[in-house]
């Protein structure tokens, strides 16, 4: 993680505080080390110093075995001096891929056979979509993965982007059509909301669907992508969402936070 003093918010180093000693509730229930609770993190936190150039602020989870039915994506959170709120950004897919095409979705895709974790799976992935530097982000949080209905576990890692000014977008014009930044707390309101309730093997869930308009270009921000920004939402702002979320079954985990 590369950063500045002068351009790191307060706002931004308590969160990053905070969140690099999270543990979902899957990982309280077991009693488990989350795999980004290390000896060099908890020492970095209890210093307070984030602006560090030091290999070890970055969260690196175990290595594992290789698994091409993995992914992660990249919650990738930064201060928006304008609003004064904190924003993440966000892609608009190509409307000529085969899968998923014109949706919006988190920057991030399937496991690589060179990467060591999901950390550097999402990373990797940010900066071949949107050209993100992956110096200038410092993952602060791996949450617990949502599978698929097709049985891809989808990892969200979350990374803290202290000076937005370093990044400077470049869409993979073959996998992107868009980049925006969407307000983070706006997945915990109910304004611009609505949802469908499906079923899947005899149990009820409600898909959220969430609109957004920026820069005259309108969004629809749903499905797999609301689910984990709501629950990102949710471990950042502390609070649960103003509306019922009612998860699918199959997306696994228990994100039903007590704050």
């Amino acid at each position: 993680m590369d950063s500045d003093s002068t351009t790191t918010s307060k706002r931004l180093k308590d969160l990053a505080q905070r969140l690099l000693l999270y543990k979902s509730p899957l990982q309280q229930a077991s009693n488990s080390i989350s795999t980004h609770q290390f000896t060099e993190q908890n020492r970095f936190v209890e210093e307070h110093d984030l602006n560090k150039k030091d290999e070890a602020n970055q969260v690196t989870a175990p290595p594992k075995r290789f698994k091409p039915n993995r992914a992660a994506v990249l919650v990738c959170i930064f201060e928006d001096e304008e609003h004064d709120d904190l924003r993440v950004i966000l892609t608009k897919r190509s409307s000529n891929l085969n899968k998923h095409s014109g949706e919006v979705a988190l920057p991030g895709g399937k496991t690589e056979e060179g990467d060591a974790d999901d950390v550097q799976t999402a990373l990797r992935e940010a900066h071949e979509e949107i050209g993100l530097d992956p110096k200038s982000v410092h993952v602060v949080a791996v949450l617990d993965s949502f599978t698929t209905r097709y049985g891809v576990a989808v990892v969200p890692v979350i990374g803290i982007l202290y000076d937005k000014k370093k990044f400077n977008p470049v869409a993979n014009a073959a996998e992107v059509e868009a980049i925006f930044y969407a307000p983070l707390e706006m997945f915990l309101k109910d304004e611009n909301r609505s949802d469908t309730q499906l079923e899947w093997m005899g149990e009820k869930y409600l898909l959220h669907f969430f609109d957004f308009e920026t820069e005259n270009a309108k969004y629809e921000i749903w499905a797999l992508t609301a689910g984990i920004l709501i629950t990102v939402a949710s471990v950042v702002y502390q609070r649960q969402p103003a509306f019922a979320v009612l998860r699918p079954k199959f997306w696994r985990g228990n994100y039903q936070c007590k704050f």
